[in-house]
């Protein structure tokens, strides 16, 4: 089969399309022949060598965010019929752990990512548990179905299940362009809050109004804080929804309202950010970590997909064989929304 790989860690140049053999299934598994995947920030960290202490087996295939067509289904697998197009939850857990009985599947011990430490979907084939097979909601292109699921699950579990967004809340959104950010906007408008979003460029400010943000703030300025207590009446923010990392970290401190969340889910821009302690106790702060979703929070987001209050933001496609491109496109944030690679 054709597949992008990478045999060393290293920048977009490392990216080769190339024929792999095709991939084993279990019994428990499916076979999923990839229409489309889209690319996450995990593809560029993996590439580039992963997280300390994590070893990615090379060579590797990337591609957290599938979308295809099963072709066969594993002997123990009634539930999934070769035929079915779906989509594929991308978090991999054991499946019988307390943390995964008690539907935390994200905190399992063992969990791991499509594409991550496990060969994913920049290729024609894709082995994956049964268990994660979401059906592809009507109406949806493959893009657009590949472009949902890795961001709207963890857009969800942060700002419905760690940040319990209320209604009449002043939510903060940062990066409105990227994929997370753009799913965010939409989930804090369906909570019923009022949404401002920043974002490094005029265009795509005008962008994240478009999808329904109340305020838009440009957070390349340096006293982009001071606008948005200007926006709050210089009250800031219930909630943060913060996955930038360094560069706004200190800043999205300071937007917070007494007694105010902050719930960070990535350091896209750096990882040591720096945390005035006094800030967090004198004003009673909640800092809140996030870490994907669980496969249940993923069925209730797509309620929403399919009812069209979610809806799926690509900036464009590309052939799988132009990975490299696309890698490059995404470290240079060149994109509003999700860039995919079609097979």
């Amino acid at each position: 089969m054709k597949a992008v790989i990478f045999n060393e860690h290293g920048g977009p140049e490392v990216l080769r399309y190339e024929e792999r053999p095709e991939p084993s299934m279990r019994a428990d598994e499916v076979l999923v022949e990839v229409r489309a995947c889209a690319l996450n920030h995990l593809d560029v960290w993996a590439r580039k060598g992963g997280l300390p202490g994590v070893e990615i087996k090379l060579p590797h295939i990337l591609g957290n965010d599938v979308a295809g067509v099963v072709r066969e289904v594993g002997e123990v697998v009634d539930w999934v019929s070769p035929g079915d197009e779906v989509l594929l939850q991308p978090g991999v857990s054991c499946g019988h752990c307390r943390e995964c009985l008690r539907g935390a599947d994200n905190l399992c011990a063992q969990y791991d990512i499509l594409g991550y430490r496990r060969d994913g979907g920049y290729a024609a084939l894709v082995a994956a548990p049964a268990v994660n097979v979401i059906p592809k909601p009507t109406g949806l292109t493959w893009a657009e179905a590949a472009a949902l699921p890795l961001v709207t699950v963890t857009a969800w579990h942060m700002l419905v299940t760690r940040a319990r967004v209320q209604p009449g809340e002043d939510v903060l959104i940062h990066a409105a362009g990227s994929g997370v950010g753009s799913i965010g906007i939409q989930i804090a408008r369906l909570r019923g809050a009022r949404v401002i979003a920043t974002a490094g460029s005029e265009e795509k400010l005008e962008k994240a109004r478009s999808l329904g943000a109340d305020e838009v703030v440009n957070y390349t300025r340096a006293d982009w804080p001071k606008e948005v207590r200007r926006l709050t009446e210089k009250r800031g923010v219930d909630v943060v929804m913060e996955h930038t990392g360094a560069e706004t970290w200190p800043g999205s401190i300071l937007s917070l309202k007494r007694d105010g969340r902050l719930v960070t889910c990535g350091a896209t821009s750096g990882y040591d950010a720096r945390t005035d302690l006094r800030q967090v106790f004198y004003r009673h702060l909640n800092l809140l970590g996030s870490f994907m979703g669980s496969k249940s929070e993923l069925l209730d987001a797509m309620g929403f997909v399919e009812s069209g209050r979610i809806r799926a933001v690509v900036d464009r496609t590309l052939p799988l064989a132009e990975a490299r491109l696309a890698h490059e496109l995404m470290e240079g944030r060149a994109q509003f929304g999700k860039l995919v690679l079609e097979v």
